[in-house]
């Protein structure tokens, strides 16, 4: 129910602009965001290592 409610208050414009907050596009995580790709931390790593973002590799050297 909380994360429901999370999401259609992210639908909603903010009273104030200073308010937004960048949220992951999976998961609705608001801090380790990567907005080159509009994930978290978390949700990027995973998706990163099953191959599903095109020219992400893991660091090797």
């Amino acid at each position: 129910m909380a994360r429901a409610q999370a999401y259609a208050k992210l639908n909603r414009p903010p009273k104030f602009s200073t308010r937004h907050r960048n949220r992951c596009k999976v998961c609705g995580r608001s801090r380790g965001y990567y907005r080159d790709f509009e994930l978290c931390r978390i949700c990027m790593r995973m998706l990163a290592l099953r191959g599903e973002l095109p020219g992400v590799t893991k660091a090797s050297w």
